[in-house]
């Protein structure tokens, strides 16, 4: 019988064959063998074993596009809506966007693309993927730790958003008159033509000493209603919002309801959660562009102030923004890409996604200081400053002030804006909890997914409860500065010196042709190897000579919270030299050297899930190891950069 079946592993999301890698002429007699081998199989019986170990089938994505709306899903998230534009606004404004567009292709999508490759090439999730190196798979270990603890407080933050999404169908708006109870100097946001006349005077006493302060009655409902807040947690935290936890207990159970079956099931809910967010944000930013002021707003984000551009500060603000805003060394990425097609091009979905992060956040700043120019208009001051808050205050303070002076039908704008910043928060917080599950199940593949995804739900769930207490706001700032700030820094440089110098660029790049039959440029290699790890050193060390200790609203924590962040930190850190001792145990050589030489080469079984494809990828292996043979030092860096 003619051998004409050909194997899927080797067929793209377009059915292209895409075996014509860099071993096209050195293979040709191993895929004749193989397409023997498969002919002699039936339909529905391809081999899955490869000599002495039994591989577990692995899902893939339904499409290709899949893949692409859902790591846009998982990139495109609250912090393009409330971070960017006021970190651009601190850092220079439109100057800003030299710096960060330097480090998006510098940093940003060099670390994007790398992580794609390695998770498509291996068909392994974010820990098992360091089956490359045994000795630093503490880095899989602590991104996923880091990963989970970022899932908790993600979801704390949606729970306040659906509470403002349930209040924004009220009329009026909960938060636009104040409250007898409030005790404050208190300055209604819906401000009527009767009190236009005094307001500039009002606003202006809001910028004097704090005793005598007047406070609009968005930020009193966001601090007294939402909140509750305290003063401090030096005598606890005290005990969860009730209407808060409904909204952790819905959002916990969207994700669950969404990764439930795995990329089967998040794969079509990706359709929605990508393309959603950009409807509202064209609704809102029409609107906005009809405003009185939010032309002037617009132009205030994006004015460039030259003279901040050679601050350090800037370019460290630009590399965390890029860091944290693509999602990059959180494992999010590796995993996505573990369950797409071998031939995929991932070349092109790193392209579009790290662009169009980039497009989403101007158009988001666009958005948010069109309606922001609208509100100075509107209480007549020409200092768009004074009326903006970074970070939550803008999602729950500023831009809900800004809804409250609408003359019509506020509450349609304010269901918009709380809806996107739901689905964006519940997007990005899927590819987390993914990534979670799919640790767990890449090391107990018996572990079904519905089992693994509901007891991380209900574990999340409970963690939560502590964000959404009167002290929850101290905690979740605590448990991001040291549970994703830090331990992200430490492990994203150790990945980046592990895949380029331990790993290797060059096999890197072998690896990426092998599987999409393309070479990889010099602009990567120089990125993979030198310009990239060397930029993120640079801000570890900014990072750790300019610390100062956490405060929340200018106010310092006990010491008992400084001891519960430090140990975060060293839970994810210290995953390092724990699982290189365990790899150096584990390791079959005889001698200690032997076995710890042995825990930095990659595992037998390394390389792609497929077994035929396995076969011909570590015949060429061992063919570049004998190619190899006789190189010095120089002349292997050399190679490791050049090729």
């Amino acid at each position: 019988m003619a051998a004409t079946h050909e194997n899927p592993a080797f067929i793209d999301d377009h059915g292209h064959n895409r075996s014509n890698g860099i071993y096209r002429n050195y293979n040709r007699s191993i895929n004749n063998q193989a397409a023997s081998t498969t002919a002699r199989n039936t339909d529905n019986e391809l081999p899955t074993t490869c000599k002495d170990k039994t591989l577990p089938e692995r899902d893939t994505w339904g499409k290709g596009v899949e893949f692409l709306m859902s790591c846009i899903a998982m990139s495109v998230g609250l912090g393009n809506v409330w971070r960017f534009p006021f970190t651009a606004l601190d850092n220079g404004g439109g100057a800003f966007l030299i710096p960060y567009l330097v480090v998006l292709f510098l940093v940003g999508k060099p670390i994007y693309y790398l992580e794609m490759i390695i998770g498509q090439f291996s068909s392994r999730g974010s820990v098992k993927v360091f089956d490359l190196c045994p000795a630093m798979r503490g880095i899989g270990m602590g991104q996923a730790f880091m990963v989970y603890l970022l899932g908790t407080y993600y979801e704390a933050i949606c729970s306040l958003v659906i509470n403002y999404l349930v209040q924004s169908f009220r009329n009026p708006l909960p938060w636009a008159y104040c409250k007898e109870a409030w005790n404050f100097n208190c300055i209604n946001s819906a401000v009527t033509k009767r009190e236009q006349a005094n307001l500039t005077k009002l606003w202006q006493r809001m910028r004097s000493d704090d005793d005598n302060r007047t406070i609009s009655s968005s930020e009193l409902y966001f601090i007294n209603e939402i909140l509750k807040e305290k003063d401090n947690i030096d005598d606890g935290i005290g005990a969860p919002n009730w209407q808060l936890v409904i909204g952790l207990f819905a959002s916990w159970l969207c994700v669950f309801s969404v990764i439930i079956r795995g990329v089967k099931s998040s794969g079509k809910a990706s359709y929605f959660l990508a393309i959603f967010p950009y409807i509202i944000m064209a609704v809102l930013l029409g609107r906005a562009l009809t405003l009185p002021g939010s032309v002037d707003g617009i132009l205030y984000f994006i004015k460039p102030q030259w003279s901040k551009i050679l601050d350090p500060k800037v370019w460290y603000a630009a590399v965390t923004q890029c860091f944290y805003s693509l999602s990059v060394c959180f494992g999010n990425i590796i995993m996505y890409a573990s369950y797409n097609k071998f031939g995929h091009n991932v070349h092109r979905d790193a392209t579009i996604v790290t662009g169009l992060d980039t497009c989403t956040s101007l158009l988001a700043g666009f958005t948010i200081f069109g309606i922001l120019g609208h509100l100075a208009h509107e209480i007549g001051t020409d200092d768009i400053g004074s009326v903006v808050k970074g970070g939550a205050g803008l999602a729950f303070i500023s831009y809900p002030d800004a809804i409250a002076k609408f003359e019509n039908l506020p509450q349609i704008f304010s269901v918009l804006f709380f809806l996107m910043l739901f689905v964006l928060g519940i997007g990005s917080n899927i590819a987390m909890t993914s990534c979670t599950v799919t640790a767990i199940r890449d090391n107990f593949p018996n572990v079904k997914q519905w089992q693994c995804a509901l007891g991380i739900a209900v574990v999340s769930f409970c963690i939560g409860l502590a964000y959404i207490t009167p002290g929850g706001q101290f905690i979740l700032t605590l448990v991001d500065y040291f549970g994703a700030s830090m331990i992200a820094l430490v492990l994203g440089i150790f990945e980046l010196y592990v895949l380029g110098w331990v790993y290797g660029v060059d096999r890197l790049c072998k690896d990426a042709e092998f599987m999409m039959g393309r070479k990889v440029g010099l602009y990567w290699r120089w990125c993979w190897s030198v310009i990239t790890p060397l930029i993120m050193t640079i801000i570890l060390i900014y990072f750790l000579s300019t610390y100062t200790p956490l405060t929340y609203n200018n106010v310092s924590y006990p010491n008992w919270a400084y001891a519960l962040g430090w140990t975060i930190t060293a839970v994810g850190v210290l995953q390092l030299p724990l699982w290189l001792i365990v790899a150096v145990i584990r390791d079959p050589g005889v001698t200690w050297r032997e076995k710890f030489i042995g825990a930095f080469k990659p595992k037998h079984d390394w390389g792609p899930i497929d077994p035929l494809l396995r076969e011909q990828y570590n015949k060429a292996m061992d063919n570049e190891s004998i190619a190899n043979q006789g190189l010095g030092c120089c002349g292997w860096i050399k190679k490791n950069i050049f090729g």
